[in-house]
């Protein structure tokens, strides 16, 4: 079992920037891709970004494609988002995922948090 929580969100004007962190704790010696994920008001929940176990590999929605930056660091635990040039349409709750993979996992995620939620106003 891996447990994961987020943390980070909160509100930020369009334009700005916010960095989530996941924080895994449990079978963390296992190798596992991560990535994050979000679903906004009324719409159904997306793949954001993932990162492999190494963090050699991302790969992000082209939506977020160079604004957003998701890193780990395996000596913490820790998954990051670093969110930038932040827009009112990426307002959304923020989900952190795992799933065992030597690859950058995009769906099918075994492990999810609870999300924390980000607005962006304009």
């Amino acid at each position: 079992q891996v447990q994961l929580v987020e943390s980070g969100g909160g509100l930020v004007q369009a334009g700005g920037s916010l960095r989530l962190s996941c924080a895994a704790s449990g079978r963390t010696s296992s190798t596992y891709g991560m990535g994050w994920l979000r679903q906004g008001p009324g719409k159904e929940r997306e793949f954001v970004a993932g990162i492999n176990w190494s963090g050699g590999s991302t790969l992000y929605a082209d939506s977020v494609k160079g604004r957003f930056t998701i890193s780990r660091d395996n000596a913490k635990n820790t998954v990051y988002l670093q969110m930038s040039s932040l827009k009112p349409d990426d307002t959304a709750v923020y989900f952190c995922a795992a799933k065992f993979s030597m690859g950058v996992p995009t769906n099918d995620y075994r492990y999810w948090g609870r999300g924390t939620q980000v607005t962006v106003s304009s």
